[in-house]
């Protein structure tokens, strides 16, 4: 890949392969990570005031994954299952 022209798609890619890896990956680690490795174009501000991954970064990590992913919402965390 040229440059530093990030997709969606890298970062969705960066996603599946860390909670492979590690099991779980957190919610703050993942805006942190992808902030300072991809670019704040990846990540915006919601309605609650709480930094969250843009649309299609998550279109692209829920087709990657296929269901094999799972959202922990008391623990802001995605889990491999």
């Amino acid at each position: 890949m040229a440059g530093t022209e990030f997709t969606a798609q890298d970062v969705a890619e960066w996603m599946v392969k860390e909670i492979k890896f590690r099991g779980i990956l957190s919610q703050s680690d993942a805006i942190a990570y992808v902030r300072a490795n991809f670019g704040e174009a990846f990540v915006f501000v919601n309605e609650n005031g709480n930094a969250s991954l843009e649309k299609e970064v998550k279109k692209a990590f829920r087709k990657l994954h296929g269901g094999k992913v799972a959202w922990d919402r008391d623990g802001f965390f995605w889990g491999w299952t």
